[in-house]
């Protein structure tokens, strides 16, 4: 008989007690059943049968699960260690989303969970770092992680700098980035448009997210690639086990993992920090496989926290169902403002983004107000070549001294190639996570080096 699983099996009282047990016996030659975690239902069983005598009924030691089944699969997990759990229960004690939830919490520890027509796996997360890393996940794309990681990537290394330490590398996964990774230094040179064409016109995607890092933080990165991503957020392909390699070598202080859109960087990590979207619906982040993502972090940011894209109510509403699902748990809500790389003051701006259309306004004034550039143009649509294009044609634009953009999409091949042509002068712009509160000012920084601290501390640990 070949190796058989240990397995735990979720069982209820909606089904005959010996219904349930023949079902064990047919499974026995798949799996080595050590516990059973009882859910609820009593419809087909006595209730004070089970408090006495469940392990004499089921033939296994069984836990009860009581009113909160992630709770008691917790304890199960704990007790009786399994490889796998069986999902033997149904409607109506257990339906779609509190399924979702238990899947969430085996994963969480590692733990594979099947049923009679799925299977999940627990995302395969190597051990590859020789150097205290983080990661840096998401629930959707276009939440800010890359605006993120460059924030924390240029607090860390502010940190490790007044320690005398060393640097911090980034190693971003997009869905454009190079087939081996490679080494972009953003520490040694200022890179420009310029370098970016000259990049692009090789055949590289020049916008991907190693050079964005690279130009807006000046910080060394690690271009990786990924294709697909899992509902718990395991690439289908990807290179960032080998880019991993490649920024050992380079020695930093820290490394830090960049995911791509709600994918996983398939590296285990010392720490992590959720980016989630405060537009998003509630149960993208928190419910389905956004659970696992929250049970696995140690810090969440919440971005795009203001109206028009989620009102107070629903922010307060998103906030306190994270903190549910992990109780304890830092959030921390931001929303993002343009910072042009170079002065833009009394110029007049074409601006390029990605921001959702809702913020066109906001983000205008905020460049008019806070940098002193008069906007004669906007565009939003950078992921869309034929409408940016179009946009570009705009009398606005044509009157423009500044193409003022984000290095995303087609910032690149479409925008600074057409600046080029026209003569007229590229300014690249991050995002720049700022807390919601003016109370809370300085937190995600305060947070970021904390975060950096515990990776330190647990990679010294292991």
């Amino acid at each position: 008989m070949p190796d058989r699983r240990a397995a735990l099996v979720l069982i209820d009282g909606e089904h005959y007690p010996n219904v349930v047990i023949a079902a064990l016996e047919e499974l026995s030659g798949r799996y080595r059943f050590c516990g059973a975690l009882f859910l609820g239902g009593t419809e087909k069983i006595e209730a004070e049968d089970l408090r006495s005598r469940a392990e004499e009924i089921y033939g296994l030691p069984t836990e009860i699960a009581g009113g909160d089944y992630a709770e008691g699969l917790n304890r199960a997990l704990e007790r009786f260690r399994p490889e796998v759990v069986v999902d033997a229960s149904d409607e109506p004690v257990i339906g779609y989303a509190e399924r979702f939830r238990l899947v969430s919490h085996a994963l969480a520890q590692g733990v594979a969970y099947e049923g009679s027509d799925f299977r999940f796996t627990p995302p395969r997360l190597e051990r590859i770092a020789t150097r205290p890393s983080l990661s840096i996940i998401g629930t959707a794309k276009r939440v800010g992680k890359t605006a993120v990681s460059g924030f924390v990537a240029r607090n860390l290394r502010e940190m490790f700098a007044e320690s005398g330490a060393g640097e911090v590398v980034i190693v971003p996964m997009g869905r454009g980035g190079p087939p081996e990774p490679e080494v972009i230094e953003g520490i040694s040179r200022e890179l420009g448009a310029k370098d970016l064409l000259a990049w692009s016109r090789e055949g590289r995607h020049a916008a991907s997210d190693h050079f964005e890092d690279a130009v807006i933080s000046r910080v060394t990165t690690v271009g990786c690639r990924r294709c697909g991503g899992g509902l718990a957020g395991e690439p289908l392909t990807s290179n960032v086990r080998e880019g991993a390699l490649v920024a050992n070598e380079l020695a930093p202080e820290l490394i830090v993992f960049e995911g791509s859109g709600a994918a996983v960087p398939p590296v285990e990590t010392d720490a992590r920090l959720l980016l989630a979207g405060a537009q998003q619906p509630i149960d993208y982040v928190t419910g389905y496989l956004g659970t696992y993502r929250v049970l696995i972090s140690d810090l969440v940011v919440l971005a795009m926290a203001e109206e028009p894209l989620a009102s107070k109510e629903k922010i307060a509403a998103m906030i306190a169902a994270i903190q549910a699902v992990k109780p304890g748990l830092t959030v921390i809500p931001v929303v993002f403002r343009p910072r042009p790389a170079t002065s833009v003051e009394g110029r007049k701006v074409a601006v390029f983004s990605t921001a959702p259309e809702a913020l066109r306004s906001r983000l205008t004034d905020f460049l008019e107000q806070e940098h002193g550039a008069e906007v004669v143009a906007y565009s939003r649509n950078l992921s869309d070549r034929f409408r940016l294009r179009e946009d570009l044609e705009h009398p606005g634009v044509k009157g423009a001294e500044i193409f003022l953009t984000e290095i995303k999409a087609a910032a690149v091949d479409v925008v600074a190639e057409a600046a080029e042509a026209r003569g007229r002068a590229v300014v690249f712009m991050d995002n720049l996570p700022v807390e919601v509160e003016p109370a809370q000012a300085g937190e995600l920084a305060r947070h970021s080096r904390a975060l950096g601290r515990l990776a330190v501390e647990r990679f010294n640990a292991r």
